[in-house]
């Protein structure tokens, strides 16, 4: 489908206003790190590392129309391409980071400090599966179809000659995560409700896991006075832990995750149909939404503070 210089202007305005709209989110969420003490526990921590991650994201996102105008073996277009295959993919593996320190708290009752230890490994995973593709796609060039990255009309990414590879490392990987984090939110609801009786909701917000370790003072007590002190053990104050920080947070940032990627999904089945075809509307939601997910994450990040609830 080929656009006119008004339709192109217009996908412009609208990918760059979103992408101006999510780096404010980024510095937010920088800035807010930085300053507040408040906003430290782990599931602020791994925002904030993946914000980094955002942020390429949506430089590449601002570039907008300037990387297909450069032409499809520019640099521009090249660093758009890569940016445009290597940070969306990060950004729903961080996703799926986030879950897994869900799971970890609810059936396995980590603590901060434990799931922090754990930052690093995601670190090294999600990078390493997220660059080597994205990296790799440089060096792809066919005398029949061109290079891999090129122009999709309103920015360089995998170029529409190349379809095949487009679903198999970029839509296939990111839905398949997706479903993975639906699934483990499922598996989180019914492991809550099947321990309804065992879990607690305390007046500061922090959900109590009754099966926790005794402290040290619990046991020495078993030791010295009479039986009924096993019945009343004295549970950590810690194996406590946040309702809003482990659930609420990670589910708002699945759901900003969501729109994010409903639109540019249906978008590339529709193209994928009826090639050339594209309803402009459909361009200018894909261009809009997907790159707003920063000022989503921005706004989630500063509504959960955790102040008092570690």
């Amino acid at each position: 489908m080929k656009l006119s210089p008004t339709q192109l202007y217009r996908l412009s305005i609208a990918g760059r206003t979103a992408s101006a709209l999510s780096l404010v989110g980024v510095a937010t969420i920088i800035a807010t790190f930085t300053f507040s003490k408040d906003f430290r526990s782990p599931t602020h921590r791994i925002m904030l590392i993946n914000s980094f991650y955002n942020l390429f994201d949506f430089i590449a996102t601002m570039i907008s129309v300037s990387g297909p105008e450069a032409g499809n073996n520019s640099a521009l277009c090249r660093f758009q391409g890569f940016s445009l295959q290597m940070f969306p993919v990060a950004d729903v593996l961080w996703t799926v980071a986030m879950t897994w320190d869900v799971v970890l708290v609810v059936f396995y009752h980590y603590e901060p400090r434990a799931l922090r230890r754990l930052e690093k490994k995601y670190l090294a995973i999600i990078t390493t599966l997220s660059f080597i593709p994205a990296f790799v796609f440089l060096f792809i060039h066919n005398s029949d179809k061109g290079p891999l990255y090129g122009s999709v009309e309103f920015w360089c990414s995998i170029s529409p000659n190349w379809v095949l590879f487009r679903i198999i490392f970029y839509y296939a990987p990111i839905w398949f995560f997706i479903l993975v984090v639906l699934v483990l939110y499922f598996v989180i609801a019914h492991e809550i409700f099947k321990l309804r009786h065992e879990l607690m909701l305390t007046h500061t917000d922090c959900l109590v896991l009754s099966s926790a370790t005794p402290s040290n003072e619990s046991i020495e007590r078993t030791n010295n006075d009479d039986m009924k002190s096993i019945e009343t053990p004295i549970i950590r104050q810690q194996s406590a832990v946040s309702l809003r920080k482990f659930l609420l947070m990670p589910i708002l940032f699945f759901l900003a995750l969501l729109t994010t990627w409903v639109a540019p999904t249906i978008n590339r089945i529709y193209a994928f149909k009826h090639p050339g075809e594209e309803p402009y509307p459909l361009m200018v939601s894909v261009a809009a939404l997907g790159s707003l997910r920063g000022f989503w994450n921005g706004i989630i990040f500063v509504s959960m503070r955790s102040k008092g609830r570690r």
